[in-house]
């Protein structure tokens, strides 16, 4: 009892109101265990971030594939499969998700399938060489990406069931703080270790596979309220029917387009990095310490901004990423001095923006609607998204090969774009 009092009293001060259990928006019967169940999803949203630095894509896996001796095109392959494959099958495995009416556990499977191919590629790079070691490696990605998808699915449906409406910006802006957190720590780590000391890697990725074992058996001590399963059936005929939503739903059509046109505020990064005219580990290591005391400083004032009105919030984030990208743009074109500290200040901003875009559209999804619905919402919209990053991303790689400044501006207004959209959206609540 003096636990659950405990439970209660910090719950109380983080979401800083006097009625913390308030009961909006989820079933009666999920009320008392409002602070337990927030907790709980809060522990495991940050041991997924913390099981993604330090199996890190970008930076973790390509040293692993590189260290294998397998060809340098695998590289380039895995943040676009990681991407993309978890997010385009999310609307077939909608399909299936909705036939259940307790869905956390699809989560928890999913989070071990995660572990189970991160270790995976572990074996491939210390067991195997060259093309067997890349190929290997790459699979086990494939297979991360599907299972990401399907954790993907299922947590924004548990929040909606578990956690209540004017809570769930603070859980998604506490969850990108901790996550902040989380990547100083990765730096510290990277920023320690001995020059060439390819080895340290190893460990890391093996705590990544015990971060994502703790986060799926975390989510499975939810208190979940079984849900509706209907609209149940064939997977594949229900996923292609519900692509109907983008033409008959008015306001998810609208959501859809604006958070399209918000995929700026992650993609412009690089090309600010680039400006900066540096490689060195060191001037990186800067790079990924901003990155992390962005979400740090920024993600909880975002999560309590999202509470009150999480599409102004992608309105005001959106703004600021735009007025990076076009500060960016025009920097690069004027050539100015110091345009690495100029860069670094605009990146740091961006990442400000960025993290209320996320926690923004994340907030508002969740928010639109409740039960099959929600799934129908966060499967199409994800699946669409997972397209159109694939063309983007073609898209701007042709634009670059031209202008680095040109993908700025680009970004610059298709971000201006959305945030007039955002706007629209907001003056509808």
């Amino acid at each position: 009892m003096a636990q659950r009092s405990l439970d209660d009293q910090v719950y109380r001060f983080l979401v800083d109101e006097e009625d913390a259990r308030v009961c909006k928006d989820i079933p009666d019967s999920a009320c008392s265990n409002v602070p337990k169940n927030f907790f709980l999803v809060l522990m495991s949203q940050w041991l997924t971030k913390l099981a993604d630095q330090f199996a890190n894509t970008k930076t973790v896996i390509p040293w692993l594939v590189s260290a294998s001796g397998a060809p340098s095109g695998i590289v380039a392959l895995l943040v676009p499969i990681r991407e993309s494959g978890s997010l385009i099958p999310q609307l077939f495995i909608g399909g299936v998700i909705r036939q259940y009416p307790v869905r956390k556990f699809f989560f928890s499977v999913g989070a071990l399938g995660q572990a189970g191919a991160i270790a995976f590629t572990l074996y491939f790079g210390l067991q195997h060489s060259g093309l067997i070691a890349g190929y290997g490696i790459l699979a086990a990605i494939i297979v991360f990406s599907l299972c990401r998808g399907l954790s993907s699915v299922a947590s924004k449906d548990v929040i909606g069931k578990t956690v209540p409406k004017t809570r769930r910006g603070k859980l998604n802006g506490l969850s990108a703080s901790l996550a902040g957190a989380t990547t100083l720590v990765f730096a510290l780590v990277i920023a320690l270790m001995p020059a060439n000391s390819s080895g340290d890697y190893v460990p890391m990725i093996i705590a990544s596979v015990v971060a994502w074992i703790l986060a799926s058996l975390t989510y499975a001590l939810l208190d979940e309220a079984p849900g509706a399963t209907d609209g149940g059936g064939n997977a594949f005929k229900v996923a292609i029917s519900k692509l109907s939503l983008l033409k008959t739903d008015k306001p998810f059509r609208r959501f859809v387009i604006t958070r399209s046109l918000l995929m700026g505020s992650g993609l412009a990064a690089p090309f600010i990095t680039i400006m900066a005219g540096t490689d060195s580990a060191s001037d990186l290591l800067i790079f990924v310490v901003l990155s992390g005391v962005a979400s740090l400083v920024s993600g909880f004032v975002w999560g309590k901004l999202s509470d009150h009105n999480s599409a102004s919030v992608m309105a005001l984030a959106g703004g600021i990423s735009a007025a990076a990208c076009l500060a960016a743009a025009t920097v690069s074109w004027l050539a100015i001095d110091y345009t690495a500290m100029i860069a670094q200040t605009l990146f740091f901003i961006l990442m400000v923006a960025h993290e209320g875009v996320r926690v923004g559209r994340k907030t508002y999804l969740v928010d639109m609607a409740s039960g099959n619905k929600r799934t129908d919402y966060v499967a199409v919209s994800n699946t669409l998204i997972g397209l159109l990053l694939l063309v983007f991303g073609l898209i701007t790689a042709a634009i670059s090969q031209w202008s680095d400044t040109a993908v700025l501006l680009t970004f610059g207004v298709t971000l201006s774009a959305a945030t007039a959209l955002s706007v629209k959206l907001a003056n509808q609540v």
